[in-house]
């Protein structure tokens, strides 16, 4: 397998409860990257499929921090991948951000994200999932102090305590716990996974970068003692209602249908005003309606 190799290391939204379960997957990200947001319809199905048999912990690379330090070419290079990655994956990213509203400080999101997770684990994914859509989809400047207490908001967050906490150094800690982490196991490209087992003496097993729904279910598949049995999706309303927002290609990879298929489903669903479709510059997204 390309890019799959073991590292030695101790590992420290579940729809399937709290209990201790036999994998944990540490997933390295950074929140302006286009292909972590495109692995999300496979983080989506691993977790309905399977998702009582592991947990995730998001740990952010810093890998973009060097932005700090860009100017025009090196915008122009970025919007490039981006909207290279969305005509390749199907999420959509709009590099034309790079140019309209260029991100100064990714570092701030980083500190932010590490914020939200002091109000518990399901709170930095949702605050992180909200993050993203507001990078990739609608062009805002996560730069923004106003921005970040907005999206912490519009995510269930204690605002106050949002705001307590990115000025802390409780979330700089974090993020640099995070970033020790990256070294130590010498993560030096995004997305990259990491699979351990209970055996904390056992080697992980690590990949990199940006692979199809199979190769990840072929890992969870090695690493369990006994071939996992996969849960069945739940129906398309509860999907939509558990998630929110989102894309055509995520509802495509999670129920085993064709982009033309799921949008015949979700224009179905349209009708009856239960979603409203969200125009994205590659693909469409739909909003649950209350």
């Amino acid at each position: 397998m390309r890019n799959r190799e073991t590292s030695r290391a101790t590992p420290s939204y579940n729809c399937h409860g709290n209990e201790k379960k036999p994998l944990e997957i540490y997933m390295f990200i950074d929140p302006l990257c286009p292909e972590c947001w495109a692995l999300e319809p496979i983080i989506k199905k691993l977790q309905i499929e399977y998702g009582r048999f592991f947990s995730i912990k998001y740990i952010l690379s810093g890998r973009l921090a060097s932005l700090n330090m860009s100017k025009k070419q090196k915008y122009e290079n970025i919007a490039d991948l981006w909207e290279k990655t969305a005509s390749r994956t199907g999420m959509s990213c709009d590099g034309s951000l790079w140019f309209d509203n260029p991100i100064s400080s990714p570092h701030l999101a980083s500190i932010a994200i590490k914020a939200a997770e002091l109000q518990g684990r399901k709170a930095g994914i949702r605050f992180l999932r909200k993050l993203q859509e507001g990078i990739f989809l609608e062009k805002q400047n996560i730069s923004s102090f106003e921005v970040l207490k907005e999206m912490a908001s519009c995510t269930g967050l204690d605002v106050d305590e949002f705001v307590l906490d990115i000025h802390s150094d409780s979330a700089g800690k974090a993020f640099q716990c995070d970033l020790k982490i990256t070294s130590e196991m010498e993560v030096d490209e995004i997305p990259t996974l990491v699979f351990f087992n209970e055996n904390i003496e056992e080697e992980g097993i690590k990949i990199t970068g940006y692979y199809p729904y199979e190769v990840y279910e072929q890992i969870l598949e090695e690493m369990l003692p006994v071939k996992p049995e996969k849960s069945t999706p739940p129906t398309l309303e509860s999907f939509l209602k558990c998630f929110r927002l989102v894309a055509t290609k995520e509802i495509s990879v999670v129920y085993n249908m064709s982009i033309n298929e799921a949008e015949r489903e979700m224009k179905k669903l349209q009708l009856k005003q239960m979603v409203e479709q969200v125009p994205a510059k590659y693909g469409m997204f739909w909003r649950y309606i209350e």
